[in-house]
């Protein structure tokens, strides 16, 4: 008997590819085994691709002759390669057939008229202004502010374009106050900056016997004296708390990124608000804590306020029994701490705060370059690399 009808099954095991006889306008989830006639005179189109089977093929055709203009943006199916990464790919050339076979989990995807593309809309970042200086006063000294803390990680993520200069500043924690006087306030911090995103510095500590704390990122504490209030953090957008007010001989708590500061009592300078965890680079961390409180003459030396999560330095003491107080950590953004007095117990000055850092995240199939201006380390955490800039000023580029 002659062979009258082909079973579909037949064509496809024999001659390979079942075309879709309608054309494809908008986006899709494409089939194994078949072919498809995609149409790019609106709009870049995005195509998934389903999961991948070794020997699988399927075919892009471009139907009106407008990939160049218009190109065809593919994704794999979860974690599953195109030409061997896990960027997307993308065909760009008018008329193109472009059969994509599946090799195997190494390899992926593959064709000779399928180029990588760099998915530029997956940036994420974490942009923390220098902590504000601790200060020194005729009594307790109050805590810095916590630089501004701005973040989108598990955001809405940031696009940005390739070969274009991006501005990168780390910002300088602020001095603490100087013994000189009556004692001095400390000094507001210096922004960090990424892009068009801006972190103010730290509000300085309340220092020269009642003065109010500085404004900034997180606002700094007042000083001794009931009537020094302390600084305003920045609210729109919110990028840091209040510092507490100061009390008697003992200054008020620095602001932090995720509370604020406390207010001192007549036993005890005010603790620093604590700061924000962010997991941005893999591991859970504090940043952006404000500064402890000084006080004049403690019980004991832990009757000065304590740092707040995040870096913020501790206040010191004055008296039979004095403490210094601590510098705010490094590339944390922490507020320095308090001193107890501008005179006695060691005269010690208010402390500087922590600089403040910046941290990107993006796809790792993208290149960074960073100048001599400054200083940046890059990781791999997943699918993703992470570059901190610990110091400087620059352009950056991404490749």
């Amino acid at each position: 008997m002659a062979l009258t009808k082909l079973t579909q099954n037949l064509i496809d095991g024999t001659f390979g590819t079942e075309w879709v006889s309608t054309i494809q306008t908008s986006n899709f989830t494409a089939e194994a085994a078949k072919g498809y006639f995609v149409n790019t005179t609106s709009q870049v189109l995005y195509v998934t691709l389903p999961v991948g089977v070794v020997g699988t093929e399927i075919v892009i055709q471009d139907y009106a002759g407008t990939f160049a203009t218009n190109k065809v943006r593919i994704s794999a199916n979860g974690s599953e390669k195109i030409q061997g990464v896990t960027t997307g790919g993308q065909i760009t050339t008018n008329n193109a057939t472009a059969t994509l076979i599946y090799q195997d989990a190494t390899r992926g995807w593959t064709s000779q008229d399928v180029s990588l593309y760099l998915p530029l809309d997956q940036f994420t970042y974490l942009v923390i202004g220098g902590g504000g200086g601790g200060g020194c006063a005729n009594g307790g000294g109050a805590g810095g502010g916590a630089g501004g803390y701005r973040t989108n990680y598990l955001g809405t993520a940031l696009s940005l374009s390739l070969s274009t200069p991006y501005e990168v500043t780390v910002g300088e924690g602020g001095n603490g106050g100087a013994t000189t006087g009556n004692g001095q306030s400390g000094v507001v911090g210096s922004s960090s900056v990424f892009n068009l995103i801006t972190s103010l510095g730290g509000g300085y500590g309340g220092g020269d016997n009642s003065q109010p704390g500085g404004p900034g990122g997180s606002g700094g504490g007042g000083a001794r004296n009931s009537s020094s209030s302390g600084g305003s953090g920045t609210s729109s957008p919110q990028q840091g708390y209040n510092g507490g007010t100061g009390f008697g001989n003992t200054g008020g708590g620095g602001g932090g990124a995720g509370t604020g500061g406390i207010n001192a009592t007549s036993s005890r300078g005010g603790n620093g608000g604590n700061g924000i965890q962010s997991l941005i680079t893999g591991t859970n961390t504090y940043r952006a804590g404000g500064g402890g409180g000084g006080i004049e003459s403690p019980s004991s030396a832990s009757d000065a306020g304590q740092g707040g999560l995040g870096g913020g330095g501790n206040g010191g003491a004055a008296g039979s029994v004095s403490s210094a107080p601590i510098v705010g950590t490094p590339n944390t953004g922490g507020g320095g701490g308090g001193s107890g007095d501008y005179n006695t117990g060691g005269s010690h000055p208010g402390k500087k705060g922590g600089s403040g850092v910046v941290i990107l995240r993006y796809p790792s199939g993208i290149t960074i370059t960073v100048p001599a201006g400054l200083t940046a380390t890059t990781t791999t955490v997943s699918t993703d690399k992470v570059t901190t800039f610990t110091a400087g000023t620059g352009n950056i580029q991404f490749n």
